[in-house]
């Protein structure tokens, strides 16, 4: 929080540092980048291909949870001999190390997904701005989430998407 803040001041000083030295307006523009990237082609079709993925193992995983449901249904009911209540106890914690090995395993591999994802396109979506910035004469492009205010006409976001669809079709 001190951090962001330290950060908001400082900014302002240069811009203000900047301003006042130059004499000249200093232009600025604001993009929100995560909500430029979310709004691209290129991620639309990345995450439902990945949602597309994940399905059927996120159907076995939710299967499987719910077998471990009846499992503690059947113990819990109390009408269970000895025998049948320690088979299903061990098959339960069978059940139990399964899921947990599944669901760990589908994060790993959902993160490891997103992030090839997301790497490759912040990097393609800095490009972008950069370009729009230098083509519309800017001196500074700040990220909206880290803004406290601004206006409106300053924001770029939208623009920012539309130079990314045309510069990197989706595929």
């Amino acid at each position: 929080m001190f951090r962001t803040l330290a950060l908001r001041a400082s900014l302002f000083c240069i811009a203000f540092a900047l301003t006042a030295s130059a004499q000249a307006p200093l232009k600025v523009a604001v993009v929100n980048v995560q909500k430029a990237m979310a709004d691209t082609d290129e991620i639309k079709k990345a995450s439902a291909a990945v949602e597309a993925k994940y399905k059927k193992p996120q159907e076995d995983l939710a299967k499987l949870q719910a077998d471990l449901q009846a499992i503690e249904t059947q113990i819990a009911s109390g009408k269970l001999n000895q025998n049948a209540l320690a088979d299903l106890q061990a098959q339960g914690q069978r059940k139990q190390r399964d899921a947990q090995r599944i669901s760990d395993d589908l994060q790993a591999d959902f993160d490891r997904d997103r992030q090839e994802i997301l790497g490759g396109a912040s990097q393609k979506m800095q490009d972008v701005i950069t370009k729009l910035a230098t083509e519309k004469g800017l001196d500074i492009v700040l990220d909206a989430t880290q803004a406290l205010f601004f206006k409106p006409a300053l924001e770029l976001t939208a623009d920012a998407t539309a130079a990314y669809n045309k510069a990197n079709p989706a595929k």
